[in-house]
């Protein structure tokens, strides 16, 4: 595990490009680690080149969850579209002379936002983040198998549950329902990504991060 402090530290771990193609980087790590921190810190570094495009866009919306009969196991990855996340990677890695609109995630609705992040046909280094970039399943696999690199985050485990809580209150969630949201969703999902951590090309320790 290598410690990251700084953009600067980022900026180093990126892969050499390819001449004549778009390279994919995946960040991935369990809810809570910064995951959404680094890539966007990546995607920073060159905002003309870099694109950011995040998984949780591939939420099921509630109305297919509740039809599904999994709204309280929203955040799993049978609560995801897999397989449409993998369809965008492979359109985006063929490099169309023309803007892609991605998908994004809305938090303060907790519902995914179709159309909502454009890619442009500039972009060279596509970064994408998620919890299951490394996870041995279908759809998942596909995905994995565009990118050229995944790195994984993680940070020491009471500074993770921390920030999920106080996530999950800045969002609406009381105290009490954050915490036992925690404790039923979002920690049996860890345990599942930290599964993967072994296959990830990199990883990366961000408890003593800092912006610079």
């Amino acid at each position: 595990m290598t410690s990251v402090r700084t953009i600067e530290d980022l900026r180093a771990f990126l892969p050499d490009p390819v001449p004549g193609r778009r390279t994919l980087l995946g960040i991935t790590g369990p809810p809570g680690a910064g995951k959404s921190t680094v890539a966007a810190a990546v995607a920073g570094i060159d905002p003309e080149h870099h694109a950011l495009i995040p998984m949780d866009g591939f939420h099921l919306a509630d109305q297919a969850l509740a039809a599904l009969g999994l709204s309280d196991r929203k955040g799993a990855p049978e609560t995801f579209d897999a397989h449409g996340y993998a369809a965008l990677l492979a359109r985006l890695a063929d490099g169309p002379d023309h803007t892609v609109y991605a998908p994004a995630f809305e938090r303060r609705l907790e519902q995914p936002l179709a159309n909502a992040l454009p890619v442009a046909p500039t972009a060279s280094v596509l970064v994408t983040e998620g919890n299951y970039l490394l996870l041995d399943a279908p759809g998942w696999r596909e995905a994995r198998a565009l990118l050229d690199e995944v790195w994984f985050v993680d940070v020491e485990p009471g500074l993770r549950r921390r920030r999920l809580v106080a996530r999950h209150v800045r969002f609406g969630k009381t105290p009490a329902a954050a915490e036992d949201w925690v404790r039923r969703v979002d920690e049996p999902n860890t345990a599942l990504v930290a599964a993967t951590r072994d296959r990830a090309d990199r990883v990366l320790d961000l408890s003593r991060w800092r912006l610079g």
